[in-house]
């Protein structure tokens, strides 16, 4: 206990808080969790610890869920993963370099930018070329190391396109979680990775289990055209909160 002792009780407090309802976002949309959890854990933290921290808990439900995720993910999702993995450092890389309030103010930009992608017309269920899907695995490693949020590209890819909704969920669930590990990888290749976030992740994961059973629960109950337009405003609702509070 004596690493948290570099925390003061109300960052934990509002990252317990974060936790819980980014986790349901998770469970109910598939996606969410770092687009909620990095921006207000960012204003607690210095913005490296809340990207790092952010990619443990994310590591930690994913591999709750292991089984059900590699069974249900298109293949897609493993080619991304893997231009995720190659690009992640880099991005982290600029992270590290970057000014606490201008790594805040692109952060939010970056919530941002998922909102708006969303809002694209949908397609067809038909898989992207390789050019596109090799665009949005390069784009998501960079905002993964960045952002600690690989879901701006991913989402529309995948919410975007007329596919079953667990296809979709599980997909974009596969790629955050080995988006994750390749964050934490890279923050500690680079020195960057303080050996109390995992601790504090410890402390957090309850919450997160908690938070995903509950939203998971609730996206049994809804219809997919509920389910698209609670995409499009939970995007929308992160965007504008981060945006205030830079504000």
């Amino acid at each position: 206990m004596e690493l948290l002792a570099a925390y003061a009780p109300w960052q934990i407090g509002a990252a317990l808080v974060a936790a819980l309802g980014s986790a349901y976002v998770r469970g109910l949309t598939g996606f969410g969790m770092a687009i909620l959890l990095v921006p207000i854990l960012a204003l607690a933290l210095p913005p490296v610890e809340a990207v790092l921290l952010a990619n443990f808990l994310s590591l930690f439900i994913g591999l709750s869920e292991a089984k059900r995720l590699v069974r249900g993910a298109e293949k897609t999702a493993w080619r991304i993963a893997g231009l995720v993995v190659l690009f992640t450092p880099l991005g982290l890389y600029g992270l590290s370099v970057t000014s606490a309030d201008l790594a805040r103010f692109l952060i939010a930009m970056i919530a941002l930018s998922a909102f708006l992608a969303v809002l694209l017309p949908k397609r067809s269920g038909a898989e992207p070329g390789a050019v596109a899907t090799g665009g949005v695995g390069v784009l998501s490693g960079l905002m993964t190391g960045y952002a600690g949020m690989p879901g701006p590209p991913v989402v529309p890819y995948y919410v975007g396109r007329d596919i079953p909704r667990e296809t979709a969920k599980t997909s974009m669930m596969l790629i955050f979680t080995i988006a994750s590990f390749a964050g934490l990888v890279s923050g500690a290749a680079l020195g960057l990775l303080a050996w109390r976030l995992p601790l504090l992740a410890a402390l957090l994961f309850p919450a997160v289990l908690i938070g995903n059973r509950l939203g998971d629960l609730s996206s049994g109950k809804i219809g997919d055209t509920l389910w698209r337009a609670a995409v499009g405003v939970i995007l929308g609702g992160a965007a504008l909160a981060a945006l205030v509070r830079l504000v």
